[in-house]
């Protein structure tokens, strides 16, 4: 090696290592602001003074906050979104109409499955209040009441409850028994007060006698009622399908007229849909045969208008208490809920819905918990239709139904290999499905926690209005020519409370479409980074990268070098001790200083040779004194010549 480079590389051994390669976490930090281009952390090492120096610390961690805060807020408004609303002027689809009677099957077809429900409910009604369809209104006595048939209060006891003892009557026997039970329902918690006025029955478990359940009405129509539709969901569960759509209404019965956008229109434009509560309901623009029919002018006069037959003498008058038809204005595609949202519509008059329509879309994850196609919920949908969170709500109940009380809940689908609840096959189904309806209203199934709202979805908005009809100076004309339209299939003369009008239509053509947009992009997202951490710290994206490099890269590999060489020193000590050698000077110049090797090519400048620190133990190895000895001359000869002798000899 030339002499240059060995006093090169002699003075970087000697050298205090900066930079990446500091041995030090203090060196490191120190080469950092000495080096970056945040001008902050310089001034903290180049200031002269404490005052001064505090005050750029407090600036500079100030600085750091205020991007910390604002960098946070920009993370926020990424996943956040903005609302936009467009109003488009066109042609637009008419959406699928469901009419179905409030009245589920004709009660004149019905009486011969529920001949004994409805005596029983007579009988019950005669007991508890005294009044009957007969001349007399006396109460009839148990022991008469006891002679015929009572299976029906044999299941499910009617009880009248004296106080808050839990003690109540058997308002069949007429004893008094206490009352077990651990679950207490009320219809209302204000108009229920729990006094002897109170009805209601107690549902136990069929396989634990102590295990009840009490459910309590402050009114005595709404307990018979509830009783009412237990055992009547219990009959038409054990009916065939086909033989219920046969005892329900045909779409003969219920239109009696029909027009469409000015145009005459009949039962072909509808399509039989059979709900388990309502019966036979009637689908207008189903869309089943590939056509969905729309509308280009907005008003009352082009829309749907029908005329219905409601025929409330052949109402069932236990099951239901009011007269007229529900609708319900939906997609194609959607499963019309009618028990949920249907409308309302009354007899004897005139029912006008304008429409306005709205289409909506939400942003799926991040800036929303909503699905797209429901495909990621893990609930069957056992409807058939596009997915919407009552199909999720009810797929999910009706699931657990099936798991729980092993059978199907009537007014509900039925999923695959499974069976409608009735008391010969199920005894326990009626305590088991109140038992788990609490749990899912009180939201302790899960089914709200698994089931999302859709991104996508049409929506209706419904403004009703209502008016007399027929009026009175036409209601003598009107009702002569509809009964002579029905009078091929009745022979007797309608009633307007039998009758009812209907009109469903666009209040205009306005098609709103409501969508969600990203609030921030990733490019305006990076760039606020980039405004913020110039405005505060002078820093760009390189500044950034230089941070965590220093900070995380070469902090951590001084950590860890320093680890390793503790580790080290503590293997070669073990081994030392074993052996029972005492260190020797050869180990210790192989230590050599705590210097990591140096790959600086920059030449070392006179000025930094000179303040080369000493080691603190050991001098440095010093170029040792000539040995002058060396410069004697040897000769051959033993004796010193004549002529080299001194004068002062002779």
């Amino acid at each position: 090696m030339a002499p240059g480079k060995k006093i090169t590389a002699r003075i970087k051994r000697t050298l205090p290592v900066k930079g990446p390669q500091a041995p030090t976490l203090s060196e490191l930090m120190r080469w950092y602001c000495l080096n970056t281009n945040t001008h902050g952390c310089r001034r903290i090492v180049v200031s002269r003074g404490r005052l001064r120096r505090f005050i750029w610390i407090l600036l500079t961690l100030s600085a750091v906050g205020l991007i910390l805060w604002q960098c946070a807020e920009l993370l926020l408004n990424y996943y956040s979104a903005s609302v936009s609303v467009t109003v488009q002027f066109q042609k637009l689809p008419f959406p699928a109409v469901t009419i179905c009677n409030i009245n589920p099957y004709k009660y004149s077809s019905m009486k011969d499955y529920l001949s004994e429900l409805d005596k029983e409910t007579k009988k019950a009604l005669e007991t508890f209040y005294g009044f009957s369809e007969g001349k007399s209104k006396v109460r009839r006595s148990v022991n008469e009441w006891n002679s015929t048939g009572n299976d029906f209060f044999k299941q499910i006891p009617l009880l009248k409850f004296e106080d808050f003892s839990k003690t109540a009557t058997d308002l069949h026997s007429g004893q008094k028994r206490k009352i077990e039970g651990s679950v207490f329902h009320k219809d209302s918690s204000i108009v229920n007060s729990g006094d002897s006025n109170d009805i209601g029955f107690q549902l136990c478990d069929a396989n634990n006698s102590s295990d009840c359940a009490l459910y309590t009405f402050s009114s005595g129509v709404n307990a018979i009622q509830e009783w009412y539709k237990l055992h009547y969901m219990n009959i038409m569960a054990q009916i065939p399908l086909e033989t219920k759509e046969k005892l329900s209404y045909s779409a003969d019965d219920l239109l009696l007229t029909c027009f469409f956008d000015g145009l005459s229109c009949d039962k072909r434009h509808f399509t039989r849909f059979h709900h388990p509560l309502h019966g036979n309901c009637y689908t207008f623009n189903s869309g089943e045969n590939g056509t969905i029919l729309s509308t280009s002018t907005g008003g009352s006069e082009y829309g749907l208008q029908v005329v219905l037959y409601i025929d409330e003498a052949d109402y069932n008058p236990f099951l239901v208490t009011s007269t007229g038809a529900k609708i319900i204005v939906h997609d194609q595609d959607e499963y019309p809920f009618i028990e949920d949202i249907g409308t309302e519509i009354e007899t004897a008059a005139a029912t006008s819905i304008g429409m306005h329509f709205t289409r909506s879309r939400k942003l799926s994850k991040p800036y929303s918990d909503c699905t797209e196609t429901g495909a990621d919920i893990p609930v069957e949908n056992l409807y058939n239709k596009s997915y919407s969170l009552q199909i999720c709500l009810h797929s999910c109940f009706q699931k657990a139904m099936v798991d729980s009380c092993g059978c199907a809940q009537y007014a509900q689908p039925l999923p695959a290999g499974a069976e409608y609840c009735n008391y010969k096959k199920n005894p326990n189904w009626m305590y088991c499905y109140y038992r788990l309806h609490e749990k899912f209203v009180k939201e302790q199934l899960g089914c709200q926690q698994i089931c999302k709202d859709a991104c996508s979805f049409k929506e209706w908005a419904l403004t009703t209005s209502i008016a007399q009809w027929p009026s009175t100076v036409s209601e003598d004309w009107m009702l002569r020519v509809l009964s002579w339209d029905k009078g091929q299939k009745i022979n007797k003369k309608l009633n307007k409370t039998d009758l009812a009008n209907l009109m469903v239509f666009y209040k205009d053509l306005n098609e709103r479409f409501i969508s969600e947009n990203p609030a921030n992009t990733l490019v305006i997202l990076l760039s606020n980074f980039g405004g913020q951490l110039g405005l505060w710290m002078s820093c760009s994206v390189v500044c950034v990268i230089e941070i965590v490099e220093v900070f995380f890269i070469d902090s951590l590999s001084i950590v860890m070098r320093r680890q390793w060489q503790k580790a080290k020193k503590w293997w070669n000590d073990r081994k030392r001790d074993r052996s029972g050698k005492p260190p020797q000077a050869g180990d210790l110049e192989r230590q050599g200083h705590d210097n990591p090797v140096c790959i600086d090519e920059d030449l070392p400048t006179f000025n930094t040779a000179l303040r080369l620190p000493l080691p603190q133990d050991n001098p440095l190895p010093r170029t040792p004194p000539p040995n002058y000895s060396t410069l004697r001359l040897e000769t051959a000869f033993t004796e010193q010549l004549p002529d080299t002798l001194e004068v002062g000899q002779h």
